[in-house]
């Protein structure tokens, strides 16, 4: 596979960027099509986009398309298999009467990545990159806390609590996703890297489409009836998760899953730079030093030796 030195960081930032975009679209849809409507549009509708993505790569760059094999199947399978699993555990958190604590723990998932990584795939955690973890994750659990007045406090008493083991085992299921995805496209070892990410994005998108609307369509018909009606409105969000899950795939074909999810926490400051911008809010001490913390994070994972 070709390297792409520090290609990585920019790519992951746009990744960020449409990423955030995409969430902004599928809130709007969450209340017409429900969430896993919502949910079903980010693979459905941004499968198309995918391909002709795949396809450009294969036409524009003359790379020829990959023999999948055993490995690359069982690596992708992990990945949109655990991305669904995730997605559920991460709404059945939501329906949890402290859902804040839950979500506050699903943010584990940075530190879970550099486990999963360094355990599955050898990738290597440096204390330089430990210590950008630490501080990013830190930072975003003082953003988005499970009590404001007593953050850190709240986080260690209720980790025994059935909302906070859920959002445990969805920060799980997205780490290793995450892993999984980036398996799959390094197990296509003569692909170059645009190709290994674009190809195993497609077929992801393939196995997500069909498994979450096949079961839709089993148990709630109506719900995939929506989603197809609501083509104009969805074909943005779709457009947006194609978009941003390309960065994604691309930039983990080229560096280890806890550099790419790290520097991928730049979606937070992203939505919040929105969301004040709209709002006019200001920023309180605690979301202050949650930013710096942040932003810290995501200094040291890119500038690391």
């Amino acid at each position: 596979m070709i390297a792409g030195g520090s290609l990585w960081i920019p790519i992951t930032v746009c990744a960020s960027l449409a990423q955030t975009l995409r969430n902004a679209a599928q809130r709007q849809l969450t209340g017409q099509l429900g969430t896993l409507g919502a949910t079903l549009v980010r693979f459905l509708y941004g499968l198309p986009f995918a391909a002709a993505y795949l396809i450009g790569v294969h036409e524009v760059a003359r790379l020829e398309l990959p023999s999948p094999n055993a490995h690359f199947a069982l690596w992708v399978s992990l990945g949109a298999v655990s991305q669904i699993g995730a997605t559920a555990l991460l709404l059945r958190v939501m329906a949890e009467r402290n859902f804040t604590l839950g979500v506050a723990y699903s943010k584990s998932e940075i530190v879970q990545v550099a486990v999963f990584g360094f355990l599955f795939l050898g990738d290597r955690v440096t204390p330089v990159t430990a210590l950008a973890i630490a501080c990013a994750t830190l930072g975003v659990l003082l953003l988005a806390p499970a009590d404001r007045g007593h953050p850190l406090r709240a986080l260690i008493a209720g980790w025994t609590a059935r909302p906070a083991l859920l959002g445990l085992a969805s920060g799980t299921g997205f780490a290793l996703s995450a892993v999984g995805y980036r398996g799959a496209a390094l197990s296509l070892d003569h692909a170059p890297f645009l190709m290994a990410a674009a190809y195993t994005l497609v077929v992801a998108q393939i196995l997500q489409t069909a498994l979450l609307g096949g079961w839709l369509l089993l148990r709630k018909p109506d719900v995939v009836m929506r989603v197809l009606r609501a083509w104009r409105a969805s074909l943005f969000a779709g457009f947006m998760g194609a978009a941003a899950s390309a960065g994604w795939f691309t930039a983990m074909a080229l560096e280890p899953v806890a550099h790419v999810r790290t520097l991928s926490l730049l979606e937070l400051l992203f939505s919040y730079a929105i969301s004040r911008r709209v709002f006019r809010e200001q920023f309180n001490r605690r979301e202050l030093v949650g930013i710096a913390l942040l932003t810290v994070g995501l200094i040291i994972v890119t500038m690391r030796p």
